[in-house]
């Protein structure tokens, strides 16, 4: 009896050595809501970044390739959009603004 007795005093002994919640634990604000709130959500995300990348793409928009510049050329020319369905848009500026010379 008196092992028993023992036995479940050590067994009470060791479940509260493991089992107790300290005080740097409770300190932890991820301890009463592990989930953060929607405003916060996108704290990390500088707004640098977003302008500099919006700003990029406005870069990229204003300089284009010489043949985008023939293309839309072509296009807004409806002989030469139509000739560029059969041959391509290379022929097809080459064709009808190619050979123009200015003097």
């Amino acid at each position: 009896m008196r092992t028993l007795i023992i036995l479940t005093l050590l067994a009470v002994l060791v479940m509260a050595a493991t089992c107790y919640e300290s005080h740097e634990s409770m300190e932890s604000h991820e301890y009463l809501n592990p989930f953060i709130n929607r405003r916060r959500a996108n704290d990390f995300i500088q707004a640098d970044t977003r302008l500099r990348a919006i700003t990029q793409e406005r870069i990229r928009e204003r300089s284009k390739a010489p043949q985008e510049h023939q293309r839309e050329r072509c296009e807004d020319y409806y002989p030469c959009e139509m000739y560029a369905f059969r041959h391509g848009y290379a022929a097809a500026y080459k064709h009808y603004f190619g050979r123009r010379r200015t003097k």
